[in-house]
């Protein structure tokens, strides 16, 4: 059962964490950033609600358009919707994504900036779990459908949403995702870098490549920094132990359990999760999916090319049929990823098939439907 508001069910959690939680619900914030000419602060509203499995925070941008998604976020471990998915969102030319669509950032249990840590004991909810939690954000804000957007864990949880949800789910853009439970082997390696690495220290390997964090770039430096100092790392190390808990997924192509809205795969060529994502593309529809490989992104692209991620975005979005006036110039003026449209509908929107890659003139090339390519951009 749903409810709206910010008390967790009894299931041991103290009394003053749930005093703390109430505070959350229907707080109203002022985005920080840079504003354009004329252009106006937007409002957000935080929300809490009550779930099975314990309250999720989420907070909402913007005002529902009428036969219109909202956008969805779930963000990765040892982040937080802000720290995942600000760069993206707050850059420019995602502005005219974000006019036409309400957008809603949830935060996993403890993650929201100011969360109070777990009482000891706590049993923190798996992967599966968190996403059982979506539909009571969509009850409570009276959505039906959405364009879930996801990195890491957060694609995860998504992508399980998707699979028991699919009439919720117009597309999914799924970043780093790891459709796999960790095996045998996967789990002696857990262990002995356990032995000797921190939390923070591990999770670092789980968002950025080898050669990033050995370059400590300053973007490298405020990520560890934000997560070493993090006064709820033990509410990040509880996540992290769900996210390395996680079951199989299980898509296959041809079968019965696969993703059956337009999906965009997104990973940098550093990532340390590529082959993951080449793997997850195998299994999935290739009239479908579209796998976009990012140059000199690294582990995170929307932190470190959130330009041409949005012009990515915006191809995605005008294949399903949104945005058709868009203007398209970033990728096209720097030899980028360029979409291709198959011709099958689905109701009255056709969707996105295929990302390839563009000549240097920047023209849309033609070409067979029913591929997934791969992009270098």
């Amino acid at each position: 059962m749903c409810r709206g508001g910010g008390n967790l069910p009894s299931f041991g959690v103290s009394s003053s964490y749930q005093a703390t939680m109430a505070e959350l619900q229907e707080v109203q914030i002022t985005e920080e950033k840079p504003l354009l000419p004329g252009q106006t602060p937007e409002v957000a509203k935080t929300h809490s609600v009550e779930t099975p499995y314990g309250s999720v925070t989420f907070t909402v941008y913007g005002t529902p358009k009428p036969k219109r998604p909202a956008i969805l976020t779930y963000h990765d471990v040892g982040l937080n919707y802000k720290s995942c998915f600000q760069p993206l969102f707050q850059f420019g030319d995602m502005q005219e994504i974000i006019q036409n669509f309400v957008r809603v950032h949830v935060d996993a249990p403890g993650m929201e900036e100011g969360a109070p840590v777990f009482p000891l004991g706590y049993q923190y909810p798996s992967l599966d779990q968190l996403a059982d939690m979506i539909p009571c954000i969509l009850q409570y804000l009276n959505f039906s459908t959405i364009i879930g957007v996801g990195v890491g864990a957060g694609a995860y949880i998504l992508s399980r949403y998707a699979l028991t949800h699919p009439d919720t789910v117009e597309g999914l853009v799924l970043i780093n995702i790891d459709p796999n439970a960790k095996g045998w082997m996967d789990w002696a390696a857990h262990k002995l870098t356990g032995l000797t690495s921190s939390i923070p220290e591990m999770i670092l390997g789980h968002l950025f490549s080898q050669e990033e964090l050995s370059g400590n770039s300053e973007l490298i430096q405020k990520y560890r920094n934000i997560i070493t100092h993090a006064p709820n790392l033990e509410n990040i190390e509880l996540y992290w132990n769900s996210y390395n808990n996680r079951r199989d997924l299980n898509l296959e192509r041809g079968g019965a359990v696969t993703l059956k809205c337009p999906v965009m795969l997104v990973v940098g060529d550093q990532a340390p999760h590529e082959d993951a994502v080449v793997e997850c593309n195998s299994k999935l529809d290739p009239t479908q999916t579209s796998f976009l490989k990012m140059a000199d992104s690294g582990g995170q692209p929307q932190l470190t090319q959130p330009g041409k991620l949005t012009e990515a975005f915006k191809y995605f979005l005008q294949g399903m049929g949104y945005m058709a006036s868009s203007c398209m110039t970033r990728l096209s003026r720097s030899r980028t990823a360029s979409l291709t449209s198959a011709a099958s509908i689905d109701g009255n929107r056709s969707r996105s098939r295929t990302l390839s890659q563009s000549s240097e003139s920047g023209t849309l090339p033609s070409g067979p439907p029913g591929h997934t390519m791969e992009v270098s951009c």
